[in-house]
């Protein structure tokens, strides 16, 4: 089977984020999705998954590769405090951009990322890796 065109395999995980982005706001109070109409909720998702992956690719390898004493310490559960200030970041990138995403908070940002991680999980496992070129 041949795998997915880049463009189909970036536009997939960008969905996939973006629905785990939905549930987060649907489950945790502190992050919020205030907008008006269905298409501007779609809209805004989809900008914040992309502001997402690209806090996750440039600034998250930076504070890992610096914390790196600290997972260790932590036996790896600095990750979960990292994957929060990521998710706290993009919370305020978007007010930044006028996406209205709000993430009240450091508890929220810590359980929107867990919430994030673990429905992008379910979500991967439920698309052929072919489509997403995992």
């Amino acid at each position: 089977m041949q795998p997915a065109p880049p463009a189909l395999a970036f536009a997939i995980r960008t969905v996939v984020v973006a629905a785990s982005l939905w549930v987060a706001t649907v489950l945790v109070s502190g992050i919020d999705l205030a907008t008006g109409t269905t298409g501007a909720r779609i809209g805004t998702l989809l900008g914040v998954a992309l502001l997402f992956g690209v806090v996750n690719a440039v600034v998250k390898p930076i504070v890992a590769t610096i914390g790196c004493p600290l997972y260790i310490l932590t036996l790896g559960l600095f990750g979960l405090v990292v994957n929060a200030l990521m998710f706290m970041l993009t919370g305020w990138l978007s007010g930044v951009l006028n996406l209205p995403f709000v993430v009240d908070g450091f508890w929220a940002a810590f359980w929107g990322a867990i919430i994030v991680s673990i429905v992008s999980f379910f979500l991967h496992l439920v698309i052929p890796d072919r489509l997403d070129n995992r």
